[in-house]
């Protein structure tokens, strides 16, 4: 119905194999995927100018993140509930709720466990090695990402309880940064009050969000009811790979 392939890449972060919370190493492999992929299917015909990167959660962190540091790569990005500030979520992994069953699977509290792998996975936390936290948070590189000319759709929930604070310190805070940079930037935000990543499914929002980057086709683009769409973009709409204005 697209047209297109889609690449589940299996990554892993510097130390831990579940845990890449944007890995350097991480992101320069996902930048290697369309060459792993012609290596591997010499069959398929990768489109260079027709590469995309979704994803949701610590996805759609590696995404961002990917786009600032590789951006004549990707034709365009969309990130749900995206962690964009590691330091901001290491401090809430306290408040982050775990029943009786999540604290017999953990054998400590969520909120010291999570802090205990990503000072592992970092190399210690956001007061001693803040460069770490940085280099893994779309946040810091959001001049990068106002300027890269990619376009960008960022979705986040309100009622996120595993990204909390996504208004104030996650993707609002990185939607609101890149247009305060950049009032020209291709970027829009929809906002909503679902539980966590629960919109990045075939039956909720995400053929909506393809098809605002024209790789589904238009009868996809009605509006999801209850959601509220943001355009905070005085001066130029939101430009979808493909059109008139792009040149695709």
């Amino acid at each position: 119905m697209g047209g297109f392939a889609v690449v589940c890449p299996e990554g892993e972060g510097r130390r831990l194999g579940l845990y890449s919370w944007g890995a350097p190493g991480q992101i320069d492999d996902l930048a290697r995927m369309p060459a792993f992929v012609r290596r591997t299917l010499r069959w398929i015909r990768v489109e260079a100018h027709r590469v995309y990167a979704v994803g949701g959660s610590m996805g759609g962190q590696e995404a961002l993140l990917l786009a600032a540091r590789y951006p004549q790569l990707l034709s365009g990005v969309i990130a749900f509930d995206a962690v964009t500030n590691l330091a901001a979520q290491y401090r809430e992994f306290p408040n982050l709720r775990c029943n009786r069953r999540c604290l017999l699977a953990w054998r400590l509290p969520l909120g010291s466990a999570l802090q205990h792998l990503a000072s592992a996975e970092v190399g210690g936390s956001p007061s001693t090695n803040p460069k770490g936290y940085a280099q893994r948070s779309p946040l810091h590189y959001a001049r990068r990402l106002a300027n890269a000319g990619v376009p960008l759709e960022l979705w986040w929930s309100q009622s996120d309880l595993v990204v909390p604070g996504q208004q104030q310190h996650q993707s609002g805070a990185l939607f609101t940064r890149i247009l305060r940079l950049n009032p020209h930037a291709q970027i829009e935000a929809f906002v909503g009050a679902w539980r966590h990543s629960a919109e990045e499914r075939a039956t909720a929002r995400l053929p909506f969000a393809l098809a605002q980057l024209r790789l589904l086709p238009r009868r996809f683009l009605k509006r999801p009811d209850r959601l509220h769409e943001m355009h905070f973009i005085p001066s130029r709409r939101f430009v979808r790979p493909g059109s008139a204005e792009s040149g695709g």
